[in-house]
């Protein structure tokens, strides 16, 4: 699946790439040395699913792979322990032990969509952070500035509000520092909201190892709302989603995201994505463009035949407003009364309670038809044998009594 894009080192330096440290003309020339380069990136486990937008510094990487480099990814399972405050304006739960594992345990297989793992080293910084003694923290600590990071935006609107701002939150960019400098890193790579904390690599490694090193910011793949991708939002992309769900959540694209998705999302060659955008600009009908995109997605996330089978199955159901040919049935229910809500839960429909309440308050569900909006309604299955629902757009299933 991981397929490549990258053809020389130009498009490897500028696509998707909004910023290198300290500058790409330096980099680029290292690049062409022939040196042989540690490059990494790293994922803290603080939710279970990795989205598309996670995907794209993941795709560099797997690039960086090929070409032979030394690379890593790093499952943050003791940084996760903080947790980073980058993109929040409110202090992150610390999470347990237990939490972390259960979360990163499913990392990989996700990642898999986009890593070829046989040539990309896997390691957890708890192998080397959890020795650290006390007295090797406040050396590390020396070579930062407190200034510098409550004067980051977020944090100076959380202090300024008088809102609490953590004092091991400070010790989050020292630790993903040390993670590059324990691994002698030459390039780290992340979005543009890492850009702090992959600074903190660099000096580590200018201090101590008297080293140059780089940073590759990459862009940033919003939401298919144009919002940053988000659970609570329900406008992210998954690389866990099944292929319908995928290839139908790409079709709900705003246009204007049309071009950042094939940039980012995909491997199609950067002059092809060029006359897309041409024709796009010259008048031409963005559904046509949307469904190559989205037919593109699944198949390199899936496969060609079930990429296939999801734009048959959004064809047939969404624009011709036909029901699918197979819907899942399920008979969890005893002749008595459910409420809307719980009926949802048992049949699995939402990843959530709060989710389930914000489709059915946006006429996302239909019971037999019926758009249902109270979540509360009743739903009496001692004189229904099934009911036929519909869960947003693409979602259909069945639920029957025993």
């Amino acid at each position: 699946m991981y397929n490549s894009f990258m053809t020389n080192t130009n498009d490897l330096l500028t696509r998707g790439v909004e910023n290198i440290i300290p500058s790409r003309e330096k980099l680029a020339a290292l690049l062409e040395s022939g040196k042989k380069l540690n490059i990494y990136i790293g994922i803290d486990p603080t939710a279970t699913r990795i989205h598309i937008g996670h995907a794209v510094p993941l795709r560099k990487l797997n690039e960086f792979a090929r070409l032979g480099h030394n690379v890593t990814f790093l499952i943050g399972d003791f940084t996760a322990l903080i947790g980073d405050t980058s993109d929040k304006d409110t202090e992150r739960p610390v999470l347990t032990t237990e939490a972390i594992k259960a979360n990163f345990e499913t990392y990989k297989k996700q990642a898999e969509k986009v890593l070829d793992f046989s040539k990309i080293k896997v390691v957890h910084n708890s192998d080397w952070l959890k020795d650290l003694k006390f007295e090797d923290i406040v050396k590390l600590a020396q070579h930062f500035s407190a200034g510098d990071f409550t004067s980051r935006e977020l944090i100076k609107k959380r202090l300024e509000a008088g809102k609490h701002v953590g004092l091991h939150e400070l010790l989050y960019p020292v630790m993903q520092g040390y993670d590059s400098y324990f691994m002698d890193t030459d390039i780290q790579l992340g979005g543009t909201d890492q850009t702090f904390n992959m600074q903190a690599g660099r000096i580590l490694q200018k201090d101590l190892r008297g080293k140059e090193s780089f940073i590759i910011a990459n862009g940033f793949l919003a939401g298919t709302d144009g919002r940053k991708m988000s659970k609570s939002w329900g406008n992210g992309i998954w690389l866990d989603d099944e292929p319908k769900e995928m290839y139908g959540k790409v079709m709900s694209l705003k246009d204007e995201l049309i071009i950042n998705y094939f940039t980012l999302a995909t491997s199609l060659p950067i002059e092809e994505i060029a006359e897309i955008e041409s024709r796009l600009k010259a008048g031409a009908n963005p559904m046509e463009f949307k469904k190559q995109l989205a037919l593109r997605i699944v198949t390199e996330l899936h496969s060609t035949a079930l990429a296939d089978q999801a734009q048959a199955f959004f064809e047939s159901t969404i624009q011709n407003k036909e029901l699918p040919e197979e819907v899942k049935t399920k008979s969890p229910f005893n002749p008595t009364k459910y409420t809307s809500l719980a009926t949802l839960t048992e049949l699995d429909l939402g990843s959530s309670n709060a989710e389930r309440k914000r489709m059915l308050g946006q006429g996302g569900v239909t019971f037999n038809g019926k758009v249902i909006t109270d979540p509360n309604y009743i739903v009496d299955f001692s004189i229904l044998d099934e009911v036929l629902i519909k869960y947003g757009k693409r979602e259909y299933v069945k639920g029957k009594r025993k």
